[in-house]
């Protein structure tokens, strides 16, 4: 176990009920104050892996630790849990189910004993931090679809986890909307939340995250993102193809770019490098 890693699986199985197992002696943690993106095909495991996490499976094998000690599963455990680790599922409709937006974000931190002056303080931080203050009396049911990404995140924000878990965030966003939900995420991190992003786009990956893991047949591979997802082999094993900044990248040192450069990750970037080798620079 890493000093660095919140919460981690050892050596962790699973399988649904009637069915074959999902993950096999899987190990992945993840370390405190990094963005990562956990990357695969659908139907690779990335829902389950971030379900054991999160303590809404329990491993067949194996176990999960937090701060490195093993969870256990009664309800003194899984509180611990889950004021620790937070997921948030793929389609908010999933998660929203209050009338009003301050209610459904409301939820958790009642649900933690806590006096109505400290809810009201959490709440209205979470809803400050998405940016959906002005929807707190909003019926859930009237929210545009970025609307209640946001208030399903909030709602996870309210518990203030140290590490937070995004199933497919900006899936289902147009690109306005995305842009903001990132610049959300940054925000954040910035306050000290480790955000933890599940994506088969290898693009978003590369452009926002740190470290990648790319989950295989085989297991978890886990690694800087610039480098991790320069891995051709690794990529195609989970069905994965190239990012484009990896694949420009090679395409420019092809052209006389020197080795060291490093891979583009946004056109911002890529329009830099561009200009500076047209410079001289």
């Amino acid at each position: 176990m890493s000093e660095s890693a919140v919460v981690a699986l050892r050596g962790v199985t699973f399988g649904y009920e009637d069915g074959p197992a999902v993950l096999r002696a899987v190990d992945f943690e993840v370390a405190e104050g990094r963005a990562l993106a956990l990357l695969g095909r659908n139907g690779s495991g990335k829902t389950t892996l971030m379900r054991l996490l999160s303590g809404g499976l329990r491993p067949q094998a194996g176990r999960l630790t937090l701060a490195g000690e093993p969870v256990t599963y009664d309800r003194k455990g899984l509180t611990r849990l889950r004021t620790t680790v937070q997921l948030v599922v793929q389609d908010p409709d999933d998660q929203l189910f209050a009338a009003s937006v301050a209610q459904d974000v409301s939820f958790g931190p009642l649900n933690l004993g806590l006096p109505a002056a400290r809810v009201r303080a959490r709440v209205e931080e979470a809803l400050a931090a998405l940016d959906i203050t002005a929807l707190a009396d909003r019926p859930t049911h009237l929210l545009s679809y970025g609307q209640r990404k946001r208030a399903a995140i909030a709602g996870a924000v309210a518990m203030r986890p140290r590490v937070l878990i995004l199933d497919e965030p900006t899936a289902g966003l147009d690109p306005d909307g995305q842009e903001r939900l990132l610049a959300t995420l940054d925000g954040l991190r910035a306050d000290g939340t480790t955000v933890v992003m599940a994506t088969h786009d290898v693009d978003l990956a590369l452009r926002w995250s740190e470290d990648a893991a790319v989950l295989t047949p085989s297991g978890v591979r886990t690694g800087p993102a610039p480098d991790t997802l320069a891995r051709t082999e690794l990529l195609r094993e989970a069905g994965l193809r190239l990012p484009w900044g990896v694949a420009v990248g090679r395409l420019l040192r092809e052209r006389g770019m020197p080795a060291g450069t490093a891979v583009p990750r946004t056109a911002e970037e890529l329009a830099a490098l561009v200009r500076d080798a047209g410079t001289g620079r």
